[in-house]
């Protein structure tokens, strides 16, 4: 069975197609800058080596038609007609309280996912977008929706619930949903693999790194708590966005900043102009390590304040769950930088979180512990794999029919 995975941005669609015999990779790739007048279209298969060409692309539907033409291409295609893909996956930010689980694109669900779009607005109608593009160009081939929320639906009410009038929850869904859910579940599987133990007798703390990080705990296989709330927005630093603040500083600015009057502009504020980058000028944490040390005290404070939000969580996580088998890395961020995951696990060993700072500092693309051998909190680097994950869930839903 091969099935293909999209996962659309506003502005990009990136790819993967996979034969689930094995769960091998056959080709991968992303359009970046869709829309503009010049866009990206890097592409590569298990047989060929990367390649990267200019291309015209005004929007999704053109941009999934462009990789359907290079996968059916003779010479450095992967497949020779549509049908051998069984099935599409597609990558969904925002289920809300309305998927649990994920589902093949019916319309009913498309209705459903529409519904969303004001609580996720820069992410669900591009997903969406892929939807009817994929539709367009794969007409009988079957879709599922794979939501990044929908890992964290098993977190109790306490949890999820903000102590906002009750009417907010009844009326409008506003609750936490958490996200990243997809990485959260993979890495989870991936570390009780390594522990020689069912994610049902372990507890967790995954740590995605990114751009966008969230931090999660996990109970048993269940998640109890996430850090990303409503939307994407809270919890941790991250590259662009404050995470969580004094709600309080928004009615402030609006009261003392006509810049900020306008709901947008406090929005944009707070997700693409603070941050890592807010503090230091940059969003990109090798640079920022760089600045570091060259004695750049923003860039110093933007390094302090990501470890240091990112360790409050942990401890914080650690007593919700009484005690921790394993604490992992994953994200672009989690998974390359060792001088983030080794600030970040600095001062934990009353939690029995020891980190060898010597394995932490080897370079490798593989799984691996970094933790002391008398460490009682198995410290685990996992590189995410959110394209398998989706593929997986994709395969299992079209095989429930």
């Amino acid at each position: 069975m091969k099935v293909l995975v999209v996962n659309c941005g506003s502005s990009s669609v990136k790819y993967t197609l996979f034969d689930m015999n094995g769960e091998k990779k056959i080709a991968w790739g992303i359009i970046e800058r869709i829309g503009q007048p010049e866009a990206y279209y890097k592409r590569q298969t298990s047989t060929t080596e990367e390649k990267e060409d200019s291309v015209k692309v005004a929007n999704h539907s053109e941009a999934v038609e462009l990789i359907i033409k290079n996968l059916l291409d003779k010479k450095t295609g992967s497949i020779s007609d549509v049908k051998e893909i069984s099935v599409v996956g597609h990558r969904i930010v925002h289920g809300g309280d309305k998927f649990s689980n994920s589902v093949l694109a019916t319309e009913e669900a498309k209705e459903a996912l529409k519904s969303l779009f004001p609580i996720a607005p820069l992410h669900n109608p591009a997903n969406y977008a892929g939807i009817l593009a994929v539709e367009k160009m794969l007409p009988g081939v079957p879709s599922v929706l794979v939501f990044d929320t929908a890992f964290h639906h098993t977190m109790p009410d306490y949890a999820y619930m903000y102590a906002l009038p009750y009417e907010l929850y009844e009326k409008d869904h506003i609750r936490r949903y958490g996200f990243h859910g997809t990485s959260h579940n993979y890495v989870a599987h991936r570390a009780a693999a390594m522990l020689g133990k069912p994610l049902s007798e372990i507890n967790l703390i995954t740590a995605h790194l990114g751009n966008g990080s969230s931090i999660t705990a996990i109970q048993k296989g269940k998640v109890l708590d996430t850090s990303m709330g409503f939307t994407p927005l809270g919890g941790v630093i991250m590259g662009t966005r404050c995470g969580d603040i004094d709600p309080a500083i928004v009615t402030y600015l609006m009261g003392f900043y006509p810049k900020y009057k306008d709901a947008n502009t406090l929005d944009v504020m707070m997700n693409k102009e603070s941050g890592l980058y807010g503090i230091s000028g940059s969003s990109d944490m090798r640079e920022i390590v760089k600045a570091k040390a060259a004695g750049n005290k923003k860039a110093k404070l933007a390094f302090d304040m990501l470890a240091y939000s990112v360790k409050k969580y942990i401890s914080a996580y650690f007593g919700a769950l009484n005690g921790v088998d394993g604490l992992v890395f994953t994200g672009g961020i989690g998974e390359n930088s060792y001088t983030v995951r080794e600030k970040i696990c600095e001062n934990l060993s009353a939690l029995g979180i020891e980190m060898d700072k010597v394995k932490n500092a080897e370079s490798s693309s593989e799984e691996r512990f970094v933790s002391t051998p008398g460490s009682k909190v198995k410290i685990m680097i996992i590189p995410t794999n959110e394209e398998l994950m989706i593929a997986r869930e994709s395969k299992k839903v079209l095989e429930k029919g």
